[in-house]
């Protein structure tokens, strides 16, 4: 895409007029955050990132602000991959997130310790340790989206 291009659709992107056009004349359009459910507690520069068309950094935010709220619940300074296979942990769990008395609630508690322990590794880490990640706004919105069912997951459960 040429660089004049670039800049102009972050200028555009910036001023809210590519939102989708709403189906219903005469309404307002709807953010892309609320189009896609995306989790209100992150925070405000999550939103502000993916305005400006910094749509890398907006995932790592996100990812910054999950890592911080299982640590917090968790008790842990530990960080990524190794917070979250320790907090999730179904035999010894800082952060229970089923009852874990049956093999189904095992099993589910495992699956997401290594649901957030992945998207740890496979989409926060790569933003934060490599200088030319680009995503563009869906991918974006599906990274956020993710985070959003993560954090949605730990308020099911009390955190």
């Amino acid at each position: 895409m040429p660089r004049n291009f670039q800049r102009f659709e972050r200028i555009v992107r910036a001023s809210g007029l590519l939102l989708p056009p709403s189906p219903f004349a005469g309404e307002p359009t709807l953010h892309a955050f609320d189009q896609r459910n995306i989790h209100p507690g992150l925070p405000p520069k999550v939103r502000t990132l993916f305005d400006d068309g910094h749509y890398a950094e907006a995932t790592f935010e996100a990812f910054k602000y999950l890592d911080k709220r299982v640590q917090k619940h968790a008790g842990l300074a530990e960080s990524g991959f190794k917070l979250m296979m320790t907090a999730f942990d179904k035999n010894k769990p800082l952060l229970k997130l089923t009852p874990l008395k049956s093999v189904s609630e095992q099993d589910e508690q495992e699956g997401f310790r290594f649901v957030f322990a992945g998207g740890v590794m496979a989409i926060r880490n790569p933003r934060g340790h490599e200088h030319s990640v680009a995503d563009d706004p869906d991918v974006c919105l599906d990274h956020l989206g993710f985070v959003s069912l993560l954090l949605r997951r730990l308020q099911q459960s009390g955190y």
